[in-house]
């Protein structure tokens, strides 16, 4: 499986959590309209990067035939529930721009703590499931 794919979704997430970033810097409030635009794009490539994995990488990872490799891709579809389930609940309740501008730091705090678990994930995805699938070749 070629995994370039992959890395290439996850490298336009962080770019994109990373325009998120910036924009908040200018305040939240002030920056609502351009947030909440910057969210629901970003939540187009996240839910993208989800189902081609669940559709794709994850199955292949179970059916591969080495069992620390099907073990990792069972664990990693079995967690991104969680993390999934987290952020599309963050995009639905921060992707207005009168939400924002009211709330700007229950904002600040969820995107910190969502943004961070999302981007944990996807290091470790880098660096553990995608080496091992590589591997496999």
């Amino acid at each position: 499986m070629n995994i370039d794919k992959f890395k290439q979704q996850h490298l336009a997430i962080l770019a994109a959590i990373d325009d998120l970033r910036r924009l908040a810097r200018g305040g939240v409030a002030a920056q609502a309209q351009a947030i909440a635009e910057q969210i629901i794009a970003m939540s187009g490539l996240i839910k993208l990067h989800l189902a081609v994995e669940q559709r794709y990488l994850y199955p292949a990872a179970q059916a591969c035939g080495v069992a620390s490799v099907a073990q990792l891709g069972r664990q990693y579809e079995n967690e991104m529930h969680g993390i999934a389930g987290a952020y599309l609940d963050f995009a639905g309740r921060w992707n207005t721009p009168v939400r924002l501008a009211a709330e700007p730091e229950a904002f600040r705090s969820e995107a910190n703590t969502v943004l961070h678990a999302l981007f944990q994930r996807m290091r470790r995805e880098d660096h553990d499931l995608y080496p091992a699938i590589e591997s496999l070749a």
